[in-house]
């Protein structure tokens, strides 16, 4: 079954199991809170831009950690999403559309934050890291358990990474990681200065382990297509479905509104 249940179980063959076909209610429903998370920490991030509340949201834990756990449920389901695509026999041509489709909207918040960021635009942010991490993930998905193996050493990379910057081997380079020019490798002493930053260390292990997770659930016929839940979770399905229209068009509409709030009120 294009090479998911390698590795996965002894004695599963892969011409008895069903491929998923269509879309993942499941998955869906999971990016969709992802983006819901998003636009509420969004929403708070833009009142204080705008002087409403007073939040520290480069260093107070209570806002760094909630920007990581989002980021981490978006490249899981990036993760998962590829797993799923390999499995119904994505073409490369549908592939390079969905990824040029990313690729455009991460210059897009390149260029709309360097008009409201001039200092701090987003150069590497969450879209930049997954155009790079979905062509990898596509080039690695015949890994099979492999990806489980990957996913934790580049974990483990970036935990290490700061020690061997600063005394090992890399020392002498570490303003070189720190640059621009390469920190988007994740390899790095301090953090740069810019809105939104996703290197490629650590979230490609958690791709990598999404897409893992996503093989080894579809090596069980555990993610096929099923009639949705009567539940509050149909609408966070559909939102799902529409995740990069309403990435691009979430924070325009947000900053809009207590723009025109700001005038009426004034």
């Amino acid at each position: 079954m294009f090479g998911v249940s390698i590795g996965y179980g002894v004695g599963m063959n892969p011409e008895t199991l069903t491929k998923p076909t269509g879309r993942i209610h499941a998955v869906d429903a999971l990016r969709g809170f992802a983006m819901v998370w998003m636009t509420v920490f969004h929403f708070c991030f833009d009142l204080h831009q705008f002087g409403h509340i007073r939040q520290d949201f480069y260093r107070d834990p209570f806002w760094t950690w909630q920007r990581s756990l989002i980021v981490c449920l978006f490249v899981l389901c990036a993760g998962l999403g590829q797993a799923l695509a390999q499995a119904q026999g994505q073409s490369w041509p549908r592939f390079w559309r969905r990824w040029l489709q990313v690729l455009g909207c991460a210059l897009l918040v390149t260029l709309a934050s360097r008009a409201m960021f001039a200092q701090s635009f987003i150069y590497f942010g969450v879209l930049h890291a997954l155009a790079l991490m979905l062509l990898v993930a596509r080039l690695t998905a015949h890994w099979g358990a492999y990806l489980w193996l990957c996913g934790a050493l580049v974990l483990g990379l970036k935990a290490a990474s700061a020690d061997l910057l600063a005394w090992g081997p890399l020392a002498e380079h570490a303003d070189l990681f720190n640059s621009p020019l390469l920190n988007w490798l994740g390899l790095i002493t301090r953090k740069p200065i810019t809105e939104d930053y996703v290197p490629l260390l650590p979230w490609l292990g958690v791709m990598w382990w999404g897409m893992a997770a996503g093989q080894w659930l579809i090596a069980r016929g555990r993610l096929l297509p099923s009639a949705p839940p009567p539940s509050a979770s149909d609408w966070l399905a559909t939102l799902g479905r529409w995740s990069l229209s309403y990435y691009m068009l979430h924070q325009p509409l947000l900053i809009g509104a207590l723009m025109a709030l700001a005038w009426a009120t004034a």
